[in-house]
This record gives C-alpha cells, sequence and structure tokens, in this order.
C-alpha cells in the first residue's frame, strides 16, 4: 500500500471511531436483557448455553430450566454440573409430546418448570436465567405466556432472560430486546443420520 492510502485509511478509521464514540455516549451501562432464540434451525439451545458460559467466565450465576428435554442425559448439563456454587441446572422436562403421549403430564411438567424458572427469575440472585424450550411451553399453551410476558415486564433490573425453542410468538417477540431466528439450510437427520454426541447433546 503508498502512503497515501494508509492515510486514507487512518483518516477513516478515525472518522467511524469518532462516530462509535458519539453513539455510545448516549447508551447506558447495563441493563438485563430478554433474548430470544427461534426458528426451525439448529443452535438455539447452543447458542444460550454458551452466554452461560460467558456468564460463568464472569463468576456470574446462571440458572437453567429445561422444559423439554429432561429425559435426555444431556452434555451440557454434565459440563454445568461442575459449577455449582455458579450454575443452578434443572432438567424437568418430559421429552417430546410425541414420546410422553400424555398430554395432562406435560402439561404438569411445563407449569412444573415454570413455577421453578419464575423463582429464580424473581429472586435476583442469577444474572441469567434460560428458559430452554419455553416458547413450545407456550404454543402448545402448557403454560401462561401472559404470565410469562408479566414476570419478565417485572424482572429486577439486571437479570437477562433467554428463550429458545420455535415458533415464538409476536407478543414475545415485542418484549425482546435481542431475538435471533435460526434458518434451516441442511440438517443430516434429513440423510439418514441420528443425532451426534458432541453436534445435538
Amino acid at each position: 500500500m503508498s502512503e497515501e492510502d494508509l492515510q486514507k485509511h487512518a483518516s477513516k478509521m478515525a472518522k467511524k471511531k469518532a462516530a462509535r464514540d458519539r453513539m455510545m455516549e448516549k447508551k447506558i451501562d447495563e441493563k438485563g436483557l430478554v433474548i430470544v432464540h427461534t426458528g426451525k434451525g439448529k443452535g438455539k439451545s447452543s447458542s444460550a448455553f454458551g452466554m452461560a458460559l460467558r456468564c460463568v467466565g464472569h463468576g456470574f450465576k446462571v440458572g437453567v430450566i429445561q422444559f423439554i428435554k429432561g429425559a435426555w442425559d444431556t452434555a451440557e448439563r454434565r459440563v454445568f454440573e461442575g459449577f455449582p456454587d455458579q450454575v443452578t441446572f434443572k432438567a424437568m422436562g418430559e421429552g417430546f409430546t410425541w414420546e410422553t403421549q400424555d398430554k395432562e403430564r406435560d402439561i404438569a411438567a411445563a407449569q412444573k418448570a415454570w413455577a421453578a424458572a419464575k423463582e429464580m427469575i424473581e429472586s435476583g440472585e442469577y444474572r441469567m436465567v434460560i428458559l430452554d424450550e419455553i416458547n413450545v411451553a407456550m404454543r402448545y399453551d402448557y403454560i401462561s405466556e401472559d404470565d410469562v410476558l408479566e414476570c419478565l415486564e417485572n424482572r429486577p433490573d439486571l437479570v437477562h432472560v433467554v428463550l429458545t425453542g420455535r415458533h415464538a410468538s409476536e407478543k414475545l417477540l415485542d418484549v425482546a430486546e435481542l431475538a435471533t431466528e435460526m434458518t434451516l439450510v441442511k440438517h443430516p437427520f434429513r440423510s439418514g443420520i441420528k443425532a451426534q454426541p458432541g453436534v445435538e447433546f
């Protein structure tokens, strides 16, 4: 690169930094966020657990409630159970509805999980509370979406709540500060490949 090119680049970056600094001056320091991971693609729970690891790395407490996957022995649960002072991990689901084939049991499990989740959120003890697959429980009316939204709106200031699962409602997306839709492009299951340890669980 010529000296002129380097100077142009430096000038351009200086302008970008000044604009960024002005923008950052208007931002508030900290606020608990409502974070939604939804969509047909994989990675919703995995992304949430990645954020949980960040919290653990910062020394924060994390609460995890699993609404569907309680019947599975997952590697995430094993890892987080290695941090008992920082992570409370409650796998409270009964498995997928096509496995249980018992709607009343599914509803009872979801309501029990929501009671535990609500207690975690309202306690203010946790910097992040992950509600894994709660969107599915709300979609099937196993728990009251209005109750969930009210709890989110009245939570302590610095509590982040992450809600995962397909079919997040418009009401939930309206409340969220951060929402991501995972898009399915390809999936190995469609090619006859089973769920793989280290990839899916």
